[in-house]
């Protein structure tokens, strides 16, 4: 025994066998507007142009700066692996050169007080980490102690 078939502005639920118009987000009636979509691509091709413009930067940012710790760890890798026979002192700069066997080598001789083949200077930071100097740095640092 099926019940006989509402009509349709009658809002019957069959699972809980109630009427539930009034539970409806939306009107239920015949004389309610129609619900029309809305076209909303040109909205979404404007966020989206401009979120993917901004995670790009985001991007750019993200691997510029990876680009240059990268650098830093190839410097840092290779002052440490440098011959040395002192113990460097944090803040004081270094210079890093290479001998007639292509070796690297660490000197406190400034490049401009010898002909060896000068890769760059670098000085050790508080957390022990070798940062590689600006030649113009370097050489003002130096004019100012001589």
């Amino acid at each position: 025994m099926s019940q006989p078939k509402k009509p349709d502005q009658v809002v019957f639920n069959e699972t809980t066998q109630r009427y539930d118009a009034s539970l409806k987000p939306y009107a239920t009636n015949v004389g309610a507007p129609a619900i029309q979509v809305t076209d909303n691509s040109s909205w979404k091709t404007r966020n989206i142009n401009k979120a993917n413009k901004q995670i790009k930067a985001k991007y750019l940012e993200l691997k510029a700066a990876y680009d240059k710790m990268m650098e830093e760890l190839e410097y840092n890798t290779l002052v440490y692996n440098s011959r040395y026979t002192f113990e460097p002192i944090v803040g004081e700069t270094y210079h890093l050169y290479r001998d007639k066997k292509e070796e690297p080598f660490l000197s406190i001789i400034a490049p401009s007080d010898c002909n060896f083949d000068h890769i760059g200077s670098f000085i050790l930071n508080s957390e022990l980490i070798w940062k590689k100097q600006d030649v113009s740095t370097t050489l003002n640092q130096e004019n100012k102690l001589a």
